[in-house]
């Protein structure tokens, strides 16, 4: 798997990995570079008045986690006693993910990850992908998160206390946000207008962001291509992630002269060093939204 990611690291490509897990017989998949280790069930201690979709605590190599019971999370039928626990590390936070069965990594590009269909109010999955004649499921595992550890949602809606002139600055500045987690994304463009950048569009994956920032320069904008000052970019979308769109925009004169920060749930040493050498400005973890606006305001005041 180590080497694996390290391949992806070196070249920049549309690529990403997964591991296939089960509840039932519906076939999900998570990013392998979410994943620490996959366990077998373990043993938990119930902690009152825990959240429903956690059926208690456990320790793993010195560190307590929630065990989260992925089938309640979801409203599906739970699974037979014999289940696997995906550990996992999202948001600087190690959790347990209770699952059916793990079968295997797959590596895909994300332009093979599509929307999925409106089939209603949840929107927890965030893509599908046609594979091996069956139809894998990406699970919004931020959005469950952010459901069972409320300090998430706190520190998505905090804003850092700024001066008078900061806040008039910031109204005279576009920034563009590339995010696919409609949770986030409704989130981060209420706080960002909150904290006086009032002039935010948001795009739900890399190629709509890109196609957006391409048709400032040819007219194509129905705004008139009111120019962007700053992409704010997740890692994980469909259609095309967030390196790759950062790639595009250093590899395009008209693009590369716009600062991008990456803010994503992704962010550990490997990723971190992958973002560098493609160009990015800052790279914050989620949700420290305070620490994003705070390096906003210094790439735009130079």
């Amino acid at each position: 798997m180590n080497d694996n990611k390290g391949i992806l690291l070196e070249t920049g490509t549309n690529e990403f990995e997964i591991i296939e897990f089960s509840i039932g017989n519906v076939a999900y998949g998570i990013n392998v570079a979410k994943v620490r280790e996959v366990i077998n069930i373990v043993e938990t201690t119930t902690m009152p008045q825990a959240h429903p979709f956690v059926d208690g605590i456990f320790s793993l190599r010195g560190k307590i986690m929630p065990l989260v019971n992925l089938a309640r999370a979801l409203d599906v039928e739970e699974y037979s006693d014999q289940c696997r626990v995906i550990v996992s590390e999202l948001n600087n936070y190690f959790v347990g993910f209770k699952v059916n069965d793990v079968s295997r990594i797959h590596r895909i590009s994300w332009a093979q990850m599509e929307p999925p269909p409106q089939t209603g109010s949840s929107d927890t999955v965030i893509g599908i992908i046609k594979l091996d004649n069956k139809v894998i499921l990406l699970l919004d595992f931020e959005k469950i998160l952010a459901e069972i550890n409320p300090e998430i949602n706190r520190k998505l809606t905090e804003i850092p206390v700024s001066a008078t002139d900061m806040v008039d600055a910031r109204r005279r500045r576009k920034i563009l946000v590339a995010e696919d987690s409609k949770m986030l994304r409704d989130l981060l463009n209420s706080t960002l207008q909150k904290a006086g950048y009032i002039e935010v569009l948001c795009k739900e994956n890399g190629l709509e962001a890109l196609k957006y920032l391409e048709g400032q320069y040819i007219g194509t904008n129905k705004d008139g291509g009111i120019p962007i000052d700053l992409v704010i970019t997740d890692i994980e979308m469909p259609q095309m992630d967030g390196h790759h769109l950062l790639k595009r925009m250093r590899d395009n004169s008209n693009l590369q002269h716009i600062p991008v920060v990456i803010f994503s749930s992704l962010i550990n040493e490997e990723m971190r060093r992958k973002g560098e050498v493609l160009g990015a400005n800052a790279q914050i973890t989620k949700p420290e939204i305070g620490q994003l606006i705070k390096i906003i305001d210094q790439l735009l005041t130079k």
